[in-house]
């Protein structure tokens, strides 16, 4: 809800998320399972909620006899991700897991989780494929040719070690846009300085996993 108490009750919380600028919406959960197809729900709040945790929480226990269940003894996490509805549309969903390994070291791993239009995996890289660009820097314009206008994605960490303490985050990018010196430069006639686009974004509070 947009009210002081709805908002101050978020942050206490941690039930959020931050942009660089645009006002993108991603809603992240995690649980130990959900049903299938949650992610493309019309009721995805409700679903989501029943089976599992928001952004800000620490994953719960799992019990005994999920944990047994080999289908279940692992993490599952569904987001659902909406460009700024005057914005650019959307480049892709990412999800960030972070960890620190017996020796001290603490490591990020970026998985590609949904993408918009008819892209693939690098087969050799593992990378995905460039969303493109619209932008034109002589006139710091862009069109939403490219991207998509909402993402959605359920998700299970195929990396997932129980015995491992570790947090999950997404990152949700837009399609590249001007960027501001470009904006400047086509205000005041001169040559628009490197690099000429950004892909704003927006990234939701982490998920705690402590065993």
């Amino acid at each position: 809800e947009n009210t002081r108490e709805a908002l101050f009750d978020a942050m206490q919380r941690r039930e959020t998320f931050a942009t660089s600028g645009p006002r993108i919406v991603v809603s992240l959960f995690a649980g130990w399972g959900f049903p299938e197809g949650t992610a493309a729900s019309a009721n995805f709040d409700e679903i989501a909620r029943e089976s599992g945790v928001p952004m800000g929480s620490s994953l719960p226990e799992i019990s005994r006899a999920d944990s047994a269940d080999s289908d279940r003894a692992t993490p599952e996490f569904v987001v659902v991700a909406e460009r700024d509805p005057i914005g650019a549309n959307l480049d892709r969903i990412q999800m960030i897991k972070g960890w620190v390994d017996s020796s001290g070291q603490s490591h990020e791993r970026i998985y590609d989780l949904a993408w918009s239009d008819e892209r693939t995996v690098d087969a050799e890289t593992g990378r995905l494929a460039a969303v493109g660009s619209t932008v034109d820097p002589a006139n710091a314009t862009y069109d939403n040719t490219i991207g998509a206008p909402q993402l959605r994605a359920q998700w299970s960490d195929p990396d997932f070690d129980s015995d491992q303490e570790a947090f999950y985050y997404v990152r949700v990018l837009e399609i590249p846009t001007p960027r501001w010196s470009t904006y400047d430069a086509v205000q005041l006639g001169i040559e628009p300085m490197a690099p000429v686009a950004i892909q704003e974004r927006a990234i939701s509070s982490a998920i705690w996993y402590q065993p």
